[in-house]
C-alpha cells in the first residue's frame, strides 16, 4: 500500500472515529484504529532526518483537540542499556523487544479531558487522564530515510529489569475512596492493581493506563412534599405512642384498684363469718378486735365438809 492509499485509509478511519466520539466507550477495533492513527500522525510529524533520543510532538487535526501525541526514536542497543524516560513513563533498562529492529519508535499519547469519550470502567470514575505508549519497529531501521511503503510493526516487550512506572501529570487524588491503577486492553477488558508507594502505577507491558476510584451510589433526594408528609406522620406517631402509654398506665391503675376493692370485700366477709362461729366474745380495742371472756364465772365450792 503506497503513501497516498495509506493516507486515504487513515482519513476515512479518522472520520469514522470522530462520528463515534460521543460514545463513552468503544469496541476493540475502534481502539486499535485509534492507536494506528496516532502512530501514523506521529511518524508523519518526524522531520526528514530525526535525531535519536529527541521527543517530537505530533500535529493532530482539530477533531482531536485536547489530545497530545508524541514520538521518540531510539537505537535498540541504547534502549536495552538505558531504558527510556519520556512523557509519563519511566522505562527501566533491559527491556527485550522482538522482532529485531535496529531502531525503535515509541509513540506516547495523552487523551486529557477526552479520556472518558474513549475509555470507561463500570461503577468507577476516572480521576486521571488516560495515557499510553506503543513501541514500533522503525521503518528506516535499514538506513533508508522516509521508507513509508514498509508496513509498520508493533513490537512485543519482555521486561527483565523491573516494571515500567507511570506517573500521571497534574492530578489530585481524592481523600475519600481508594484509587486504583487500571489498564485497558483492546478486547474491552480492564485490569486493576494497587498504586505504588510513590503514587505511581507499575505496569508490565505497553498499552493505555489511568487511575480510577469507585463511584459512590447516587443520593436519592426526597421531595419537600414527601418530607412534610414524613414529618407529619412522625408527629402523629409520637402523639399516638404517648397517648397509648398513658392509656396503658391508666388501665393498669384501674385494674389494680378493682383488685384491691375485691380483696377488701373478701377479707371483710371472712371476718364476719369468723365472728359468728366464735365461742368467746370479742370487743374492739383501738383498731383491733380482742377476745373477751364471759361475765359469769364458776362459783367457788368447798371440796369437803371438814372444818378444823
Amino acid at each position: 500500500m503506497g503513501f497516498g492509499a495509506s493516507f486515504i485509509v487513515s482519513c476515512v478511519a479518522l472520520c469514522w472515529l470522530c462520528s463515534l466520539r460521543g460514545i463513552q466507550s468503544m469496541d476493540n477495533s475502534t481502539l486499535r484504529s485509534l492507536d494506528d492513527i496516532f502512530q501514523e500522525y506521529a511518524e508523519n510529524s518526524l522531520p526528514r532526518r530525526p535525531k535519536t533520543g529527541v521527543l517530537y510532538n505530533a500535529s493532530l487535526p482539530s477533531n482531536f483537540t485536547g489530545i497530545k501525541v508524541s514520538i521518540v526514536r531510539l537505537r535498540r542497543g541504547s534502549f536495552w542499556a538505558k531504558g527510556a524516560n519520556y512523557s509519563s513513563f519511566r522505562m527501566p533498562p533491559r527491556i527485550f523487544t522482538e522482532p529485531y529492529f535496529t531502531r525503535l519508535d515509541i509513540v506516547y499519547s495523552d487523551l486529557g479531558d477526552e479520556s472518558s469519550h474513549y475509555y470507561s470502567v463500570p461503577n468507577y470514575t476516572l480521576v486521571a487522564p488516560v495515557v499510553g505508549f506503543n513501541i514500533y519497529g522503525s521503518r528506516n531501521s535499514t538506513g533508508q530515510i522516509g521508507n513509508l511503503t514498509t508496513p509498520v510493526t508493533k513490537l512485543n516487550l519482555t521486561l527483565l529489569g523491573g516494571p515500567i512506572l507511570v506517573q500521571f501529570p497534574k492530578i489530585s487524588l481524592p481523600h475519600n475512596g481508594k484509587p486504583k491503577c487500571v489498564r485497558f486492553y483492546l478486547n474491552g477488558t480492564v485490569e486493576m492493581t494497587n498504586m505504588t508507594i510513590q503514587a505511581m502505577c507499575a505496569v508490565q507491558d505497553q498499552g493505555h493506563f489511568s487511575i480510577v476510584i469507585r463511584t459512590p451510589p447516587p443520593i436519592q433526594h426526597v421531595p419537600k412534599e414527601n418530607k412534610k408528609r414524613v414529618n407529619k406522620l412522625w408527629i402523629w406517631w409520637a402523639i399516638g405512642f404517648g397517648v397509648g402509654v398513658i392509656g396503658l398506665l391508666l388501665f393498669g391503675f384501674i385494674i389494680l384498684m378493682i383488685i384491691r376493692i375485691f380483696r377488701k370485700r373478701k377479707i371483710g366477709k371472712m371476718e364476719k363469718e369468723s365472728q359468728r362461729n366464735e365461742d368467746l366474745g370479742t370487743t374492739n380495742v383501738g383498731h383491733s378486735r380482742m377476745p373477751t371472756a364471759s361475765v359469769l364465772r364458776t362459783q367457788p365450792a368447798i371440796e369437803n365438809d371438814y372444818f378444823p
